[in-house]
């Protein structure tokens, strides 16, 4: 019989197994204005980019001092000419010497019940010098072989690099994996050998995120639809080799709003999760690794 017990941390309940093979648990809860609603974190080089959803689509970087994110000035916009290119934010897949793409839910109609899901392939380097996506728009790409949304994240498969996606519904989900050379140059993700690989997998992810050391795929995903969080560790090589997700552990907690984005920082004990809300929403994670 599989045990679990309850653990109370900072105001929130966190359940896990004692025979977890990964613990996560979230330490300090803090505010960063200025985001909108918090569509996801990326971390490179050393630096933490959040992107969000305000009167247009931005970008703010910042450092980690001790177990605090600190803003260093650099705030960037998803626009053209002043205008939104790229307003609502949903996924950013870099990987240094391959293009850089950035996810795009575009709202069809003012109740906000139709949507249409876009990939934009952006010139990085210009952008984090020029500050907007003028002269670094380079394409944008109708994701149509999604089902519904886009969340660009790179992954590595049998020793190459993919654009990963995945769904965000409360069925027929799926994971898919993009060539990346193909998709930079369609028009469409449903053009002949733009999608490699897919599995099923289950609701409500809102972002991925890639631990290459040790060839995990996070779901960063909701419990149930835009609320409480859940991260989903799954083996990506089972997970493709079987058609649907492979799941190495599932953490919860009852943290009540809506998780948008996670990364680990230079180490996996240590992790960054966003929320959409305009108050408490960055947390810092702690997490035990056992036999991984």
């Amino acid at each position: 019989m599989k045990l679990s017990a309850p653990l109370y941390v900072t105001g929130f309940l966190l359940m896990f197994s004692f025979k977890s093979s990964i613990v996560g648990k979230i330490n300090r809860t803090t505010t960063l204005d200025s985001l909108g609603a918090c569509q996801g974190v990326s971390h490179q080089n050393g630096k933490y980019f959040l992107y969000g959803d305000r009167e247009v689509g931005v970008m703010r970087s910042y450092n980690l001092t001790g177990d605090s994110l600190a803003y260093d000035g650099q705030e960037y916009k998803f626009t053209v000419n002043g205008a939104n290119a790229i307003k609502h934010p949903t996924g950013i897949a870099y990987h240094k010497g391959l293009p850089t793409f950035v996810g795009n839910s575009v709202r069809l109609n003012p109740e906000g019940t139709k949507w249409k899901a876009v990939i934009n392939q952006i010139n990085w380097e210009g952008f984090l010098k020029k500050k907007t996506l003028d002269e670094n728009l380079i394409s944008t790409i109708d994701d149509d072989a999604c089902i519904q949304g886009t969340r660009p994240e790179y992954v590595k498969y049998k020793g190459k690099w993919f654009v990963a996606t995945a769904d965000y519904g409360d069925k027929n989900n799926e994971v898919r994996l993009y060539d990346p050379t193909l998709l930079a140059k369609a028009k469409s993700t449903n053009e002949k050998g733009v999608l490699v690989k897919k599995f099923t997998c289950s609701a409500w992810v809102q972002n991925l995120y890639w631990l290459d050391k040790k060839g995990i795929l996070v779901l960063v995903q909701n419990q149930i639809e835009g609320r409480k969080w859940r991260l989903t560790f799954l083996d990506l090589e089972k997970s493709i080799a079987s058609g649907k997700e492979s799941v190495i552990e599932i953490i919860d907690t009852d943290k009540a709003d809506e998780l948008e984005g996670f990364v680990f920082g230079e180490n996996t004990e240590k992790g960054i999760a966003v929320s959409s809300s305009r108050k408490n929403n960055v947390s810092q994670m702690d997490f035990d690794w056992f036999g991984k």
